[in-house]
């Protein structure tokens, strides 16, 4: 009965990857007009990554406030005390992944975490902490692998955040401990029960935006360890990047956005493990009410450093990719493109990664690999379904070098984030569905299929 259950899902699923161009072309004639409450935003970005117009180096913390700030009208007697905040979220995510030699990963886990941030101490100096947790509700033995839990199946717990955090100035900071960070290839990639965070010192900071001048946001700093999001402990950037040595990562970047674009660049590097810089720049054009295109372009290019510990020899590779958002109402279209150099993999050791062509379980960064992508997205406010949105997406994949496979994705996700004003704030709830088919070896096929929850504990 499994594998006759198994043989119709492959026949049902197989014809969706052609559905793609159908829905698109219906999400466009329906968002002509614009709606009220739609997303005009035209973001396209995949979950766990993050472009460098979204780059944040400073203190991202989940779930909603728990316990306000004090708001006292007058002038605060401690503010270290009274603007103290400690935030919550409650998660719980299933999955289940079945791989193209018919193995199984299978969990389904509950967990959150609770963040806790004080105010200034003498206007310069605050500490921020948080506690993060996922514990098994169904995990068989046999099905590990989704990183929901650790490995084993095991729950696990961990204060993955703990900092000081210093006001150098007004708009200028330094921290120095193990938090959250935003960057393209460092991130917190947090896309199963807990996020990565990482040990460091850093400074960052925001200038301008104000009358019509260029708002800038920078930062730097040297990452040592980085806490993987299913891991409760900290281990070197270079030994989770895959080599044995013991090597820190000095990042620097900066973004300006001006009139409507954006031009940001960033460099990472780790003495004889690998340099990767990346350079991202978007403009956005409005066509008319309601409607607007967003061109992007973006190139990585990587390769080792040093003595080569990373592989035990030199490599050098790169990634060039361009996009286009149209906005059309409540509808957005994009096309992505992504071509990647042949000489080696287009590698991301610490965060999720940042190409155009990345989506749910495929990243499309192989030697020698191109990639197309099509989506159309649609929220479904102006129907009446408040916090109702949807996408479907098809990537094609092609040129690799042997013996490895062409392969493409398909991707339906659908998401519910209830009026922020109703008995239900602070809930949202998403299904993801991936479809992966490769092009050779038998033409074998992947599912993957996830259901999240999460619950932000609104204020009382």
């Amino acid at each position: 009965m499994g594998n006759a259950m198994m043989t119709v899902r492959r026949h049902l699923v197989r014809p969706v990857w052609w559905l793609t161009a159908a829905i698109a072309l219906i999400l466009s004639v329906g968002g002509m007009a614009p709606a009220q409450g739609a997303d005009q935003s035209g973001n396209s970005v995949e979950q766990g990554t993050t472009p460098m117009d979204e780059i944040d180096l400073s203190s991202p913390q989940p779930g909603q406030v728990v316990i306000p700030p004090s708001e006292q009208p007058e002038k605060k007697r401690f503010p270290f005390f009274d603007d103290t905040t400690v935030k919550g979220q409650l998660r719980t995510f299933f999955m289940f992944r079945d791989n193209y030699d018919h193995s199984i990963n299978e969990a389904w886990a509950i967990g959150g975490s609770v963040a806790l941030q004080t105010g200034y101490l003498a206007d310069r100096l605050r500490a921020g902490a948080v506690f993060y947790t996922s514990q098994p509700l169904y995990a068989p033995d046999d099905r590990d692998g989704t990183l929901l839990l650790a490995p084993g199946q095991d729950g696990y717990s961990v204060l993955g955040q703990l900092y000081g955090e210093l006001k150098i100035i007004d708009g200028l900071f330094a921290a120095v401990g193990t938090k959250e960070y935003d960057t393209p290839y460092i991130n917190k990639n947090d896309i199963r029960m807990t996020p990565n965070t990482f040990e460091a010192i850093t400074m960052y900071g925001k200038a301008g935006g104000t009358d019509g001048s260029p708002k800038w946001r920078y930062g730097g700093g040297y990452f040592t360890k980085i806490k993987e999001r299913n891991s409760d402990s900290f281990q070197w950037m270079s030994v989770d990047a895959g080599a044995t040595a013991h090597r820190g990562v000095i990042a620097a970047g900066a973004n300006v956005d001006w009139k409507g674009a954006s031009l940001g660049v960033i460099d990472y590097y780790s003495d004889d493990i690998i340099n990767i810089g990346y350079t991202e720049g978007k403009v956005a054009l409005p066509l008319r009410e309601g409607a607007s295109v967003k061109l992007s372009a973006q190139f990585t290019d990587q390769r080792s450093t040093g003595n080569d510990l990373l592989t035990g020899t030199s490599f050098a590779s790169n990634q060039w990719g361009l996009k286009s958002d149209v906005v059309l109402g409540p509808s957005t279209l994009t096309v992505a493109f992504t071509d990647n150099a042949k000489g080696a993999d287009v590698q991301n050791p610490w965060s999720g990664y940042p190409g155009y062509t990345s989506v749910q379980v495929k990243d499309f960064n192989r030697a020698g690999e191109t990639a197309v992508m099509l989506r159309g997205a649609y929220d479904f406010t102006s129907l009446g379904w408040t916090g109702v949105s949807a996408y479907v997406l098809w990537v094609h994949g092609s040129g690799v070098i042997a013996p490895n496979y062409n392969q493409d994705e398909t991707d339906l996700n659908l998401q519910w984030t209830p009026d922020k004003t109703g008995s239900l704030r602070g809930l949202s709830f998403r299904t993801r569905y991936a479809y992966i088919n490769q092009r050779g070896g038998g033409s074998p096929n992947m599912q993957d299929i996830r259901f999240i929850m999460n619950y932000d504990f609104p204020r009382p």
